[in-house]
């Protein structure tokens, strides 16, 4: 298949190098689909729903998800930089994660104020990304690059950030309670309270 049409019901659909670039997708419904080595930057998608979907090896950098729901989706091996993520449609009530990230680049993107509870963030790149005010307990953020990306009044309690580095958290403005961190990269913490080790 080589486009997507707006307004349209898509059933587990197999879509491969497909380019739609700059292009606009409206109210399309996605179920058991799964896209691979996709270019999908700057795509305006308005109103979509992906359900069960998986992206391999896509290129959605720049796109714009309005309105847009997600249910169990897997982005993998992606590049996702610039994403406003608080412009999608989420739940008020969420039996499980959402969105997985696995090994992609997500720099410059936005997460501020989402609950986003058993959010994944795994071996992924997140540079320069706005964790503020955001509800993530439960989060899988392991071994994760989280170089001047930004937390305040954020809450991670039993968050996993095993192997993750260069994360900036202050302990007196994130509820961290029970978060799980890397001995060597732990010591970024105490920082945020003026503690020097030698």
């Amino acid at each position: 298949m080589k486009y997507i049409d707006s307004n349209t019901h898509y059933l587990d659909e197999y879509f491969t190098d497909l380019d739609m670039s700059d292009s606009l997708i409206v109210e399309g419904e996605f179920e058991g689909c799964t896209f691979t080595d996709c270019n999908f930057s700057d795509v305006n998608f308005e109103d979509c729903k992906f359900i069960e979907c998986h992206f391999v090896r896509c290129n959605l950098s720049l796109s714009k998800v309005g309105g847009c729901q997600f249910s169990d989706v897997l982005f993998a091996d992606c590049k996702m930089l610039g994403i406003d993520w608080t412009r999608a449609y989420w739940p008020n009530i969420t039996l499980s994660a959402q969105i997985k990230f696995e090994k992609c680049v997500l720099n410059d993107s936005s997460f501020f104020g989402l609950e986003l509870p058993s959010l994944v963030l795994e071996e992924c790149k997140a540079y320069d990304v706005d964790f503020r005010e955001g509800v993530f307990k439960n989060a899988d953020f392991s071994f994760t690059d989280f170089t001047n990306s930004q937390f305040n009044k954020t809450i991670l309690t039993n968050a996993n950030f095993t192997e993750a580095v260069d994360y900036s958290i202050n302990l007196f403005e994130n509820d961290i309670e029970g978060a799980t961190f890397s001995r060597f990269e732990a010591v970024n913490l105490l920082e945020s309270i003026g503690l020097k080790l030698v």
